[in-house]
């Protein structure tokens, strides 16, 4: 397979770091870091495409849809990690949000040979999940021509989903396929072709605004508070308590009965002091208003 990387903007060589070998560690990184600060720059330029996407996925999980993501190495990494860490932080059942990688799991540690030149394997990976148009996928790759993504992507289309994109390079094959193409352009590495780096952090800053900003706009978020946050761990039982006691300003003690009553459910704790409610009262009036906090307060 003959990869022309000449029109590559992530491929391309930084003149500000082709000296880097020659410099003390405290410059070297300095150079790091003045690139590093043009990333956030660069996913502003695109929050148009990502708030098109996050209200897309939001309808999409409204209707009990899914959101896939699928990449290979860095890229699919970046979406595995996004997706696992939906269910303790808004609730979410692990299968609402899923990450692929090419080359399955052993991929998630140790790359895959050839895998991600694989196009059929991205379409097989996506049936083998069943699915379907109700369903969101994002493809993300840096490139913006991996085969394994771009396998998925058809297949997508193909069963009348909505197909995005997350990659840094313009005009890729990516984003002619995508129906929404996200396209921060970080420029070339301080180490070229380590997409890792520039390309890898502007990538996860627009994953955590996908899942963040869908999760918001599906009322798993109060204020600026992680309502549906699972107490799995000592940590996070305090937490609950912390949000119930910020949302409400009620007392320790008053946060302790209430999570009781209802289980250890944040939302209905919140619900039960702010409207003194029973637990099942409150877990009734959040069902009927879509688990949204504000509107079952105002109903």
């Amino acid at each position: 397979m003959k990869i022309d990387l000449s029109n590559m903007v992530t491929e391309s060589r930084n003149a500000a770091s082709q000296q880097i070998d020659t410099l003390s560690t405290i410059e070297m990184l300095k150079v790091i870091n003045e690139e590093d600060k043009k990333v956030a720059l660069a996913v502003e330029q695109v929050l148009p495409q990502i708030a098109l996407a996050v209200d897309v996925i939001a309808a999409a999980f409204q209707k009990g849809g899914r959101l896939i993501y699928s990449g290979a190495g860095t890229s699919g990494r970046l979406g595995i990690l996004d997706a696992s860490e939906c269910p303790p932080t808004y609730g979410t059942k692990p299968e609402q949000v899923i990450g692929l990688i090419a080359g399955g799991h052993p991929a998630i540690f140790k790359a895959v040979e050839n895998a991600e030149d694989n196009r059929e394997l991205g379409a097989d990976d996506l049936e083998a999940l069943n699915f379907n148009h109700n369903d969101v996928l994002v493809g993300i790759a840096a490139s913006g021509r991996t085969p394994y993504v771009l396998g998925a992507m058809e297949y997508a289309k193909s069963v009348g989903a909505t197909v995005g994109c997350i990659s840094c390079n313009p005009q890729s094959a990516m984003t002619e396929l995508a129906d929404i193409s996200i396209t921060p352009i970080v420029g070339p590495e301080v180490v070229t072709g380590s997409s890792r780096m520039k390309a890898g952090t502007a990538q996860k800053l627009v994953l955590n605004m996908l899942t963040s900003g869908a999760m918001i706009r599906i009322g798993k978020v109060y204020g600026n508070l992680m309502v549906d946050v699972e107490a799995t761990n000592a940590k996070l039982v305090e937490r609950q308590k912390k949000i119930v006691m910020e949302a409400t300003e009620c007392s320790r003690e008053e946060a302790e009965t209430a999570l009781v009553a209802c289980n250890g459910h944040c939302k209905t704790a919140i619900v039960m002091i702010l409207a003194q409610l029973s637990a099942d009262e409150a877990k009734s009036l959040l069902a009927n208003n879509n688990g949204f906090i504000r509107k079952a307060i105002e109903s």
